[in-house]
């Protein structure tokens, strides 16, 4: 298991000195909307997605249990997260959705040897079925959502995994009821000024505090949540079913 490291709070204040400040420098630059933000990064992706979390792709299998036979993993990208899983778990069933066709491409092309179905399409819309999962992942990508949507996601999670189940996220965290505002406040603002319903999936950082977290959570039905790991910001929860 990795080792959880917190802000301290002259840490903490000054991480909130410099985010109003970056959100002050970024009130104008051009949106993007979800799918072409990823599509043009597609050279980088993983290399910048490793520096920020290398640990917690490499570890994020540790926090599953002994058995796993079939996983859900919402917005899986290029998949990662799946090379710790498939080393702990080779012969899991992975379902893995999401909205870029490039990325599922080059996840694809990695694991054409494993029980893998890759599904395009909009996680909040798509199916999952119910009790089909023994275990359900989110890595970095529900960020980008507001409370309804994550409630909306949180209640699909729930009836798709099997009793007795869990779901993992690993995920950044608003540290205060200020930056979860100030996230929300932008992400408002750009829509606004740039006329993009809330319906469009747009690339934009709206952390929640823990404490909303873990109420859209229990909302949906889990129980015994927990943070299991945490590095200034970014967090590991696990929630039973």
């Amino acid at each position: 298991m990795l080792e959880s490291k917190t802000r301290t709070k002259e840490e903490t204040k000054r991480y909130m000195y410099e985010l109003r400040d970056w959100l002050k420098q970024e009130r104008n630059t051009p949106i993007e909307e979800m799918t072409d933000f990823f599509s043009k990064r597609m050279d980088i992706y993983e290399k910048v997605h490793l520096e920020h979390w290398e640990k917690e792709y490499a570890h994020i299998a540790d926090y599953f249990d002994g058995a796993l036979h079939a996983l859900l993993d919402i917005g899986c990208g290029t998949g990662l997260e799946l090379e710790a899983i498939y080393q702990r778990f080779p012969k899991a069933r992975v379902t893995g959705i999401d909205l870029s066709e490039d990325m599922l491409k080059k996840l694809q092309a990695k694991y054409r040897d494993k029980d893998i179905e890759l599904i395009l399409s909009d996680y909040f819309e798509y199916p999952f079925g119910r009790e089909r999962y023994d275990a359900a992942l989110s890595f970095e990508t529900l960020h980008h959502f507001k409370y309804e949507k994550k409630q909306k996601i949180y209640d699909k999670l729930f009836q798709a995994i099997k009793q007795g189940g869990y779901y993992i996220e690993c995920d950044y965290i608003a540290c205060s009821d200020e930056e979860e505002t100030l996230c929300l406040e932008q992400c408002a603002y750009k829509r606004r000024v740039n006329n993009i319903p809330d319906d469009v999936f747009i690339h934009i950082d709206i952390p929640l505090t823990l404490e909303h977290q873990i109420e859209l959570m229990e909302n949906a039905g889990f129980n015994d949540i927990k943070v299991l790991y945490e590095n200034c910001g970014t967090m590991i929860i696990k929630a039973k079913k």
